[in-house]
């Protein structure tokens, strides 16, 4: 019988966790690495971060891990990651596999399709050890995550892809998540029992998860402070004798260049939670920014310990070689190595991985490959440098055109629901043939959100625009024909938008006015907290209903012009 994977921690007393969380890891048959030093023991961690349900090799830029030099391999894919960890852990006597979140949601089809299913039976595959939740991992709730865990059929669609689902062998921790009433909903921690050593691992996902997860998916929970949880958790696991301590983070920062093992950090969330976090953590994986980096960061004690994120989509393995002390059972760090390793496609397919990618692929084929529409040219995501993307201009005027029966006047929809390219062949980027498959209209609005409409005034509406631009980041909404409007980059944040007009009219503050949202941003997702004060709210379509009926109805669709946005210095 399958033992449970997310049962709710009722207490968080040390026996209680210590007899649930410790879990003996196989231990896998090779010579101890050249040069090991006898007073230690060796052990290796293998983990990818934001796999997101990529089963087959993304394309395009998704595909490809930039280089120090500038150039791009190809990378990524479920039969190419599998026979690399399988040889990262044939190389050493002890390993474990781990992810530090975003495993599923915002899925391909071929795995979406099956609520993801396919994407946790991989992840079996692999041996994965423990996860950290990521925001990804609620998008369908909360019981859905514990069935996810659990196994069990889906209680709408029934088990469609394997009948029974098994769900995950592996733990799914969140030391910050609880229940409203303070009770955890997720084990904070796993131990790991590898050959005689233990290793804690620490699972936290970001704060401000509520701001990037459909309001209703969350109900019920809250998201704590991280390095309030990772301390406390790494403190729980000091008390009871457990030195080695590692955290999977579901959060990071954003690099530029440097190649895959580069520290080209803007300093952000995951760096500052690094530099707090409890000295007794010996290393962090991140993720959640899909960004690659190798980075030493000291610890409040003034101790230097690894950071690193392995991009996305399972095209970087984060691979870190611990050095235990065998008898104060904690990590040597100055003889800990870490690095980041591309999952190369020049490798033998793993054959367990292929078929069950082949599985999934043929059982969606048939929705999957049925034409929805045909483009004339790319469509990218990738924003001009005011931030308008043609994908956007286009997902946005399908949002209009689907509410019509609501009398929008415009229509708004986030960069982050914009999952993948429509791709022209003959085009610099182009990997497609011009028409338009379902699975790919899936792979660019894959989440399912509603779409409402509801009743802004003019000063609103320039409210919303404002909070695009935060201390932080930038966030340009994606916007339909309708609206125009100039922002300067270097006004002070609040006061940088100008010159809004909807249908060649100016907006007038005091006016009121129709505007499409989808329901993540209604309830404030993104930080645009302002369209929560939005009245005579009716709702729409799903998403991708407006999206495929927009398709259907504009066959040949052409690239629009980047004009809707002015940027201005």
């Amino acid at each position: 019988m399958k033992t449970a994977r997310f049962s709710r921690p009722a207490a968080l007393g040390t026996a209680v966790l210590a007899a649930a969380a410790v879990t003996a890891a196989p231990a896998v048959s090779a010579a101890p690495a050249a040069g090991t030093a006898p007073s230690t023991n060796q052990v290796r961690l293998i983990t990818f971060n934001d796999l997101h349900g990529n089963l087959e090799p993304p394309a395009g830029s998704s595909g490809r891990i930039t280089l120090p030099d500038g150039s791009t391999v190809d990378a990524g894919g479920a039969q190419f990651l599998a026979t690399h960890v399988a040889r990262l852990r044939g190389e050493v006597k002890n390993s474990l596999v781990l992810s530090a979140g975003d495993n599923v949601g915002a899925s391909p089809v071929n795995s979406a399709l099956f609520h993801d299913e396919p994407t946790i039976e991989f992840l079996n595959q692999l041996g994965v050890s423990a996860s950290v939740v990521g925001n990804h991992e609620f998008d369908e709730g909360y019981e859905e995550l514990r069935r996810m865990s659990d196994g069990g059929c889906h209680p709408g669609d029934g088990c469609q892809f394997r009948d029974p689902f098994p769900g995950a062998d592996f733990e799914q921790l969140g030391a910050n998540v609880s229940f409203t009433d303070g009770r955890p909903a997720l084990k904070p921690f796993d131990v790991q029992n590898v050959n005689g050593t233990r290793v804690g691992i620490i699972g936290a996902t970001l704060e401000e998860l509520p701001s990037v997860v459909a309001p209703g998916a969350i109900e019920g929970l809250e998201f704590g402070d991280e390095v309030e949880a990772i301390n406390r958790t790494s403190k729980m696991l000091d008390t009871m004798g457990v030195k080695a301590q590692v955290v999977l983070l579901h959060q990071g920062d954003s690099a530029e260049g440097g190649g895959p093992d580069g520290c080209n950090l803007t300093p952000g969330p995951a760096s500052e939670i690094a530099k707090a976090a409890s000295p007794n953590v010996d290393l962090i994986f991140t993720g959640h920014s899909h960004a690659q980096y190798n980075c030493t960061i000291d610890d409040p004690a003034g101790n230097p310990r690894q950071v690193l994120q392995g991009a996305s989509y399972g095209r970087l393995l984060s691979v870190a070689d611990l050095a235990i002390d065998r008898v104060s059972q904690d990590v040597v760090r100055s003889e800990t190595k870490a690095r980041n390793e591309i999952v190369t496609r020049d490798v033998p397919a793993d054959p367990a991985a292929q078929a069950l990618i082949d599985e999934a692929a043929t059982k969606a084929a048939p929705i999957a490959n049925r034409p929805v529409g045909s483009i004339t040219g790319d469509l990218p995501r990738a924003a001009a440098p005011s931030g308008e993307s043609p994908l956007g201009d286009v997902i946005a005027d399908a949002q209009f055109e689907a509410t019509a029966a609501n009398s929008p006047q415009v229509a708004i929809t986030n960069p982050g629901g914009i999952r993948a390219d429509l791709l022209f062949p003959g085009s610099p980027a182009g990997e497609g043939d011009g028409v338009i498959t379902y699975g790919e209209a899936f792979a660019v609005q894959p989440f399912g959100n509603i779409m409402q409409t509801m009743t802004l005034t003019g000063a609103q509406l320039k409210a919303v625009l404002e909070q695009q631009w935060t201390p932080e980041e930038t966030n340009v909404l994606q916007v339909s024909a309708g609206l125009h409007y100039s922002y300067s980059a270097g006004a002070p944040i609040g006061s940088k938008v100008t010159e809004i007009s909807i249908n060649g009219q100016p907006v007038d503050p005091n006016a009121p006015y129709r505007v499409s949202v989808n329901n993540f941003l209604a309830g404030g997702g993104d930080g645009f907290t302002e369209l929560t004060k939005g009245t005579d709210v009716v709702g729409g379509p799903v998403d991708l209903d407006a999206f495929l009926a927009y398709l259907n109805a504009h066959p040949g669709i052409t690239p629009p012009p980047a004009d809707r946005i002015t940027a201005l210095p």
